[in-house]
């Protein structure tokens, strides 16, 4: 590990040692010029810019002293044209990505907290606490609907406000246990922090291991306190995943396929050829592949590590040295975009939680009622049994109406699947469109879905009109 600086540093290294922790509320470019700004703000107090650097590089794990700034007149920090309360800014920049000013409370051994309205303002993100405004309703709100508010990307309206003035939210208490941790780990994640990155690819850094370990610990709980119902009673199938190898389109080897009693799997550049759970793509030949393929493979190293929990919830940890990039519907919806919007970057030591089972199940059940209640409609369409003005000569204008009847056991059955390309990137904000324009990417088939899928179209009424492609046999 990086020793971390020390006040007698130049302000360059300082700066860019507290940047490694940024945790993705603002933009790289204005976290810097907070943060610069702050450094040589504190160049003189060298007593309290110690206590920054180890407050931020330990996470909070030592206590440290009061970092002081000037109060300005309306008590507001100027920072690359905008203006915020300069407590909430470094809180959003090294602790809350999607803090709101109403939700700080500051710690007892505070002396200069922005509440005491002294001439000084405490800008220690670890001498204060994170806590819900009061007099809220909270009976109309689930944990979901909360969680997916906090992880908008950045730039888009946010309902949470956004640390500048915006009106405060509601969103779900938190216990006393929480509150030195994001209420809403981003995306899910107990283990990462996201940040978005042009209009379609979402960034995941890692933050420490303390918090992983907090948050990992804490999600353990929660399962074993809902205690929910399997989702079916089927017995599991043999294996949990299968994963395919591609360099650009071509699937290259066999398809790996991973037990249950594994409930963690590597997919490595190594090259051991008989391992049960590690899939070593090193050990793989191609006679058509291309230079970028073999280039990237060099990079693969470590790869990426998925882990199979609870029922069929699944996380991934890139362990390799370059980033690994996801394409993943249960991301996608926590941040609110559409399926396959968007292109999730994982850094290196990142884990973060890329499938749900619980919500691909409700989601599932969601289209497949929707197309086959469209294709009942479509079917009275075109017997000339809509009645009213939308119906020309027997037949539905709505085009929407054709879209939802297209929906087919492929479009479901992509529920049930994860994609990743090691190094490489795609989507709009790369030159590769596609996966499939990628040197080295996976596939992984999810099986304990695909098994949720089946029962749901299996109990779907055989004799109504049914949507293309589901053909039960």
């Amino acid at each position: 590990m990086t020793q971390a600086p020390t006040s007698n540093d130049a302000c360059l290294s300082i700066v860019h040692s507290l940047m490694c922790h940024r945790q993705g509320g603002e933009s790289e470019s204005f976290a810097k010029r907070a943060i610069e700004s702050l450094v040589k703000k504190l160049k003189e107090k060298r007593d309290e810019l110690d206590s920054l650097i180890t407050a931020i590089t330990t996470n909070g794990a030592h206590t440290t002293k009061c970092v002081t700034i000037q109060r300005t007149l309306d008590g507001r920090l100027q920072v690359a044209g905008r203006k915020g309360f300069p407590h909430v800014i470094y809180a959003r920049i090294w602790r809350w990505p999607d803090l709101h000013k109403n939700e700080l409370k500051h710690c007892k051994f505070c002396h200069y907290a922005f509440d005491l309205k002294q001439d000084s303002v405490c800008v220690n993100p670890y001498h204060y606490e994170r806590v819900v405004s009061p007099g809220i309703d909270l009976s109309g709100l689930n944990i979901q609907h909360a969680a997916a508010a906090s992880t908008m990307p950045h730039g888009m309206p946010s309902p949470m406000g956004d640390g500048f003035g915006g009106q405060v939210a509601p969103h779900v208490s938190q216990s006393p246990a929480l509150s030195s941790i994001s209420a809403f780990p981003p995306h899910s994640s107990m283990a990462a922090t996201a940040t978005w990155v042009g209009s379609n690819t979402a960034t995941y850094r890692s933050t420490s291991s303390q918090d992983s370990q907090f948050w990992n610990n804490n999600h353990m709980q929660s399962s074993e306190v809902q205690s929910l119902p399997p989702l079916t009673n089927q017995n599991p199938p043999e294996f949990w995943c299968t994963i395919t190898y591609f360099e650009l389109d071509q699937q290259v080897g066999e398809t790996f396929k991973v037990p249950y009693s594994y409930a963690r799997v590597t997919v490595d550049g190594y090259t051991d050829p008989s391992s049960l759970d590690r899939f070593c793509l090193g050990q793989l030949s191609n006679v058509h592949r291309t230079e970028a393929s073999d280039k990237a493979r060099l990079h693969i190293g470590k790869g990426v590590q998925l882990d199979y929990n609870g029922e069929g919830d699944v996380w991934i940890r890139c362990v390799s040295d370059h980033s690994v990039f996801v394409q993943s519907y249960y991301l996608d919806r926590e941040a609110g975009r559409q399926p396959g919007d968007a292109v999730h970057k994982i850094y290196p030591s990142a884990y973060i939680k890329v499938f749900d089972i619980r919500q691909c199940h409700r989601q599932m059940q969601e289209q497949a009622a929707t197309a086959q209640a469209a294709a009942a409609a479509q079917a009275a369409a075109v017997a000339g049994n809509v009645p009213g003005p939308a119906s020309v000569g027997g037949i539905a204008p709505a085009v929407g109406l054709s879209a939802a009847a297209g929906i087919g056991v492929d479009d479901l059955r992509r529920l049930c699947i994860l994609r990743l390309s090691f190094v490489k990137g795609w989507g709009p904000d790369y030159p590769r469109h596609s996966i499939k324009e990628t040197p080295c990417w996976i596939e992984v088939q999810l099986h304990r879905p695909l098994q949720l899928l089946d029962e749901v179209l299996q109990t779907m009424p055989i004799n109504e009109p049914r949507p293309r492609g589901f053909f039960l046999g």
